[in-house]
């Protein structure tokens, strides 16, 4: 089992690698923008609320897309 710290570690690893991959999509469109933020929010905080789940991971990656996608309509 991972114990909170290393929660904490992996959850602080997952947003730093989206805001540095995001750096070099400048040339990306508001929308697309916004469904690349909202699923690295969503894989974050469903990694975090599922205790490092896979299958919650991904879950919260696909309904933050959706949420970033439908933000910029």
């Amino acid at each position: 089992m991972m114990n909170t710290m290393t929660k904490r570690l992996t959850a602080v690893a997952l947003a730093t690698t989206l805001a540095v991959s995001l750096a070099g999509c400048s040339h990306w469109s508001k929308r697309d923008r916004n469904t690349a933020i909202g699923a690295g929010v969503g894989a974050v905080g469903g990694h975090v609320l599922t205790n490092g789940s896979g299958v919650g991971t991904l879950g919260g990656a696909a309904v933050g897309g959706i949420i970033g996608h439908q933000v910029s309509k």
